[in-house]
């Protein structure tokens, strides 16, 4: 690997006292419907860019809240969300996180997901397992949708899909314990990776959603693909369904079925 993780773990923890900062996250701009950006995400994204490229100045950096089309996806690059869950930032429900991941080579290799509020700071390394500060974490070992709890996200910016996934969050909620909505992906991924949860699913998700939370499910036991089960791309918005491994077949085969 050609980057220190607990390097950028470091780096990443910094940005503690620019997310619980306070006033300046009433300074907010609506990018789009239900889409927004306060002035905590675009300073996080300018910290978090500025200390890595003064580390790695050699990787490329992938983020929210930029334009990539100048990524090239056959080098190393990072992929940064410095605020996954705005909306709950703007009102103070405290389930935002910054999450980042490393891909060398065409392959993840690293990520972190990273709590401010509770200090809880997820990692993984490809082939080196998952850990919650520190220490390692795997998947929960429920083997049915019926002993599952299932987090969902809603798809808040293409409300067109509104019709499609309430049916769907009816279908798995009628079928296993219970479901949760934290409104922040990297989140949800890192909850299904520890075990808090057994399944977290999700549509039109951009990469900066997925590419860490994916690692620490794989690298924690668990499996990601998307809504066909086939494998979720770096670098493309796309469906994604994670999971502990032993629920994905219950699971898709609903998520699957006619509206």
């Amino acid at each position: 690997m050609r980057i220190h993780p607990e390097e950028v773990i470091a780096i990443v923890k910094e940005t503690r006292e620019l997310f619980l900062g306070g006033a300046d996250r009433l300074q907010i701009t609506e990018k789009g419907s239900c889409d927004y950006v306060t002035q905590i995400d675009v300073q996080v994204q300018s910290f978090v860019t500025r200390r890595l490229a003064e580390r790695y100045p050699q990787v490329q950096l992938m983020g929210e809240e930029k334009d990539n089309s100048e990524i090239d996806a056959s080098g190393d690059f990072w992929i940064l969300d410095p605020v996954d869950g705005t909306t709950n930032l703007i009102h103070d429900f405290q389930h935002s996180t910054l999450s980042l991941a490393y891909v060398e080579d065409g392959a993840l290799t690293f990520g972190v997901v990273y709590h401010p509020n509770s200090g809880e700071v997820f990692t993984a390394v490809r082939g080196q397992g998952a850990f919650l500060n520190g220490r390692p974490i795997h998947v929960s070992g429920a083997g049915t949708l019926s002993e599952s709890l299932i987090s969902i996200g809603t798809s808040p910016y293409s409300h067109e899909l509104a019709d499609r996934n309430f049916a769907a969050f009816k279908r798995i909620f009628l079928a296993c314990q219970d479901i949760r909505r934290l409104g922040s992906a990297a989140m949800d991924m890192a909850y299904v990776a520890c075990g808090r949860d057994e399944a977290f699913f999700e549509r039109s998700l951009k990469p900066w959603d997925f590419a860490a939370g994916r690692l620490l499910v794989e690298e924690a036991g668990g499996t990601v693909c998307d809504f066909e089960g086939k494998p979720v791309p770096l670098t493309e918005k796309a469906d994604v369904v994670a999971t502990n491994g032993k629920i994905t077949r219950e699971l898709l085969a609903l998520l699957g079925e006619m509206e």
